[in-house]
């Protein structure tokens, strides 16, 4: 682990480096880069703006913009103050959003004019950094604000149980932990990819990993990618390093494996990672380190990790792995004590990655964080998930404890999406479970017991996604006259039946070849018969990985380029069909080919 980099703040640390490496590109976006010089006067500018509209330390403040570098320099700005940083994702929708101010009390909201052009939630009030950019405050030195390790950085908020979502509370000393660790040695993480979006944990490597290292983060531009977006960026960028999702690393096995040819590392998980996508793309880029990778925001983003490389051959599932430099990873029973080697217990984590807790949520934090009994007075982080110490003693995973699942690589707790449904005026009850497709991913299904027989699903559907984002709207939604149960009254998930999620038909047959081939390819990327020219792709479960997949088939299959949008803007199968139809009558401005 590097020491440099323990016992201060994430901005401290990073004024360090700029002074070390003042012209090197510390943000590239495009056409704009900014060096660390400039970016640390940048953010030192904004923060005397922050510090002018009333932001004092241990306060939020608000993120919510389109990728671009004034994310990166907004987020510095508020850790100069002594403030924390509360990224929005901004595909969350607007009453998720402002549950999530309104717990934090309103905060100062940054923004940029394409967020206000879509709406922006209620709150305190609103700056526009790229509007006031060189007008609100000239001085571009040091701010006078001195912050501990201990102090929080940023809240993350994830799933909960209870109906909203909950913030994570992560410190700068967690942030640092992560920082230094030994796994980034070397200049494999010199140009990082960041394509998570900024309110997830995974963006706490893909920022600070390279700015408090000397590395260089590149931007995608705003909007949706797909794999042949990413790859050009790959190639265009001189990428060494990126982290992808379990299920888009998968897709890229799929559609294209060689596409890492010139990456140094892929670091990937949040899910299960097939072995047999590893071997496709370790195969293609004999050269390249695959970084399976294990952890959570409670533990500041990354905790273990293993590492896969050429000559590799599957052999059962790909383990956990080793412990992080500055994790402390014990595997309890019951009762707290550590089981023995092979033995399955529950993974507890301690150490100076722990998060500070739940904001505002005393309640959860005592829940999840219990007290360390081989440290009094210090903490465990409890993971809910069940390991053993294999072979090499590399943790392997068996099982959760609890009903949280991963869907596309991002924590979903069940009884949030259960709450959402069941105060729809016309159910009863609702349980939602999650199912596993071929391949590997997962789908959320709602049970739904109707007041009044005739199950709205398009309403339900509809009244999901108005709050929760798209990856926690179930995929189908089954009709039941009750619930089943246990002899002691509880939801007996296993009674549950498999859910029948066929094509309605609609609009008859298809009336082309072409349309023909659009509705085989949407039933072999939803895995489901009988799509309809009207059946709409969203409708039938179908997630903006999917709509990656389908993209990626209508371009081998038809020889048409289109992008995720045109999937998202057009979703029926006619549709579809008229979208490539403009493309074959005008492919000098489209690109498309024919």
């Amino acid at each position: 682990m590097d020491n440099t980099l323990v016992s201060t703040s994430i901005h401290a640390r990073f004024a360090d480096q700029a002074r070390r490496t003042p012209d090197a590109v510390a943000v590239a976006s495009g056409d704009v880069t900014l060096t660390y010089r400039q970016l640390d006067q940048r953010a030192n500018r904004f923060a005397r703006g922050l510090l002018q509209a009333g932001v004092r330390p241990g306060d939020p403040v608000a993120i919510l913009m389109e990728r671009s570098p004034d994310v990166v320099v907004s987020m510095l700005a508020a850790l100069k103050v002594g403030a924390f940083y509360l990224p929005l994702h901004d595909a969350y929708p607007l009453e998720r959003m402002q549950q999530i101010l309104d717990r934090a009390g309103s905060p100062l909201l940054l923004a940029d004019p394409a967020m206000d052009r879509r709406g922006l939630p209620r709150t305190s009030a609103v700056h526009f950094p790229a509007t006031d950019r060189g007008t609100a405050v000239a001085r571009t030195t040091d701010v006078d604000v001195t912050t501990g390790p201990d102090a929080t950085a940023y809240v993350i908020h994830t799933s909960g149980s209870t109906g909203e979502p909950k913030g994570v509370a992560v410190s700068h000393r967690g942030v640092l932990g992560l920082a230094g660790d030994s796994c980034w040695d070397g200049d494999a993480h010199r140009r990082v990819l960041a394509l998570a979006p900024y309110a997830f944990g995974v963006s706490t490597y893909e920022v600070w990993v390279p700015l408090l290292r000397g590395g260089t983060i590149v931007l995608p531009p705003p909007g949706d990618f797909d794999v042949r977006t990413v790859r050009g960026l790959i190639e265009r960028e001189g990428i060494t390093a990126l982290h992808v999702t379990a299920g888009l690393f998968r897709l890229f096995a799929e559609e294209a494996p060689d596409s890492f040819a010139t990456v140094r590392e892929v670091l990937t998980g949040g899910d299960v990672i097939s072995p047999t996508a590893v071997r496709r793309v370790l195969d293609a880029c004999p050269g390249l380190v695959v970084r399976a990778m294990y952890g959570a925001t409670e533990v500041s983003s990354f905790a273990a990790y293993a590492t896969l490389t050429a000559p590799y051959e599957p052999a059962g599932a790909i383990p956990v792995g080793r412990p992080m430099d500055t994790v402390d990873a014990r595997l309890l029973d019951e009762d707290l004590r550590p089981v023995p080697d092979g033995e399955v217990g529950e993974l507890y984590i301690a150490g100076e990655r722990l998060a500070l807790g739940y904001h505002g949520r005393p309640d959860l934090t005592a829940e999840r964080f219990v007290e360390d009994p081989a440290a009094p007075g210090s903490r465990m982080y409890r993971t809910g998930d069940l390991m053993r110490r294999g072979a090499g003693g590399l943790l392997e995973f068996a099982g959760r404890v609890g009903d949280q699942v991963k869907i596309r690589g991002f924590r979903v707790e069940p009884g949030e999406v259960e709450h959402v449904l069941a105060r729809q005026p016309g159910v009863a009850h609702a349980a939602v479970v999650a199912r596993e497709q071929e391949g590997g991913e997962k789908r959320l299904i709602a049970y739904i017991v109707p007041k009044a027989p005739g199950l709205d699903s398009a309403g339900l559907r509809a009244a999901a996604s108005a709050v929760l984002p798209d990856y926690m709207v179930p995929a189908a939604f089954v009709e039941l006259a009750a619930l089943p149960l246990t002899a002691n009254g509880k939801l007996d998930r296993a009674a549950l039946p498999d859910p029948a999620t066929p094509g309605t038909g609609a609009g008859a047959s298809s009336r082309s070849e072409r349309q023909d081939t659009l509705c085989e390819l949407f039933s072999r990327v939803l895995g489901i018969p009988g799509v309809g020219v009207d059946d709409s792709f969203f409708a039938l479960g179908g997630q903006s990985l999917q709509a990656m997949r389908l993209a990626s088939r209508i371009e081998a299959e038809l020889g048409f380029d289109i992008s995720v949008g045109d999937v998202l803007n057009h979703p029926t199968v006619a549709e579809l069909d008229g979208r490539l139809q403009d493309l074959a009558q005008a492919p000098e401005l489209t690109g498309a080919a024919r």
